[in-house]
């Protein structure tokens, strides 16, 4: 299964959180995005970051618990917490975060 989301926390920071003390800027959330990035490249698991979304690939329980430590590293920097996932739940298939772009570029070729 592969696991696209972003996660984005909102609202004020919680006061015990490591945003309590930022000063007010131009509304990044990049502190608390690196937060689930972290989580996500600490999994060991296959994944990918772009500037919107972060892709992970593995099993749905390992995929999952992965989401909800990157949403909980997210917490102390809002009150609120957006999170928007997609998935492709493709059984016995393995490699694709790789193998569907290597099928488009191969599709793009043939046009």
């Amino acid at each position: 299964m592969i696991v696209a989301f972003s996660v984005s926390p909102s609202g004020n920071p919680r006061p015990d959180g490591p945003a309590a003390q930022s000063q007010p800027g131009d509304g990044s959330v990049h502190d608390a995005v690196a937060a689930a990035v972290k989580v996500v490249r600490g999994s060991g698991l296959p994944h990918r970051t772009s500037s919107m979304f972060t892709e992970i690939e593995g099993e749905w329980d390992q995929v999952m618990g992965v989401v909800k430590e990157a949403v909980e590293a997210v917490a102390p920097y809002g009150s609120r917490i957006s999170l928007v996932l997609k998935a492709d739940i493709r059984p016995g298939h393995t490699g694709e975060l790789d193998g569907k772009l290597e099928r488009l570029e191969a599709a793009l070729k043939d046009q």
